[in-house]
């Protein structure tokens, strides 16, 4: 697949089958984006290694495992994905504290604007598709140096 036409994966995790279907209808109806969504965070984690997801949003409070906790470890497992929380007003400062902890991307306050989601998402995904853009510029820069190196090497060679 090409980068023109690359589809970008998003990841929602939330306990509440509501906030899910309607995020997942959100993105559907106003997105080409792939949705892959969970409302078990365990099970998600499970199978992190299974699809590589561009950006995941998470809920802050659910139970048996945290969105905190949880984009840690999902960041463990995917380290490039781009990590936004959903959070209710009272837990505004454990979302501020996850900025520096899971190297959140953004935080949005429950009930969410859907268009001002939509832009964070968007934004979010454009910082991704950069930094995927620069991985291959360097995978490609390492590929010409190896390059170089064995013409380099095979030059001394013949002229030893």
């Amino acid at each position: 697949m090409t980068e023109d036409n690359y589809r970008p994966t998003i990841l929602i995790v939330d306990d509440e089958e509501m906030v899910v279907t309607s995020l997942r209808n959100l993105f559907r109806l106003q997105t080409d984006y792939h949705i892959v969504t969970y409302n078990l965070p365990e099970k998600a984690l499970e199978d992190a290694g299974k699809v590589m997801v561009d950006l995941v949003i998470t809920d802050y409070l659910m139970p048996r495992i945290d969105g905190i906790s949880f984009l840690a470890r999902f960041k463990e497992i995917q380290p490039h994905a781009v990590r936004v929380l959903l959070t209710g007003y009272a837990d505004k400062e454990n979302a501020i504290k996850a900025i520096n902890h899971v190297g959140l991307y953004q935080y949005i306050e429950k009930p969410w604007d859907n268009e001002a989601l939509l832009m964070v998402v968007k934004n979010g995904l454009e910082k991704r598709g950069l930094l995927r853009a620069l991985e291959k510029k360097i995978a490609e820069l390492d590929q010409a140096h190896t390059s170089l190196k064995s013409i380099q090497t095979e030059l001394i060679k013949a002229f030893m």
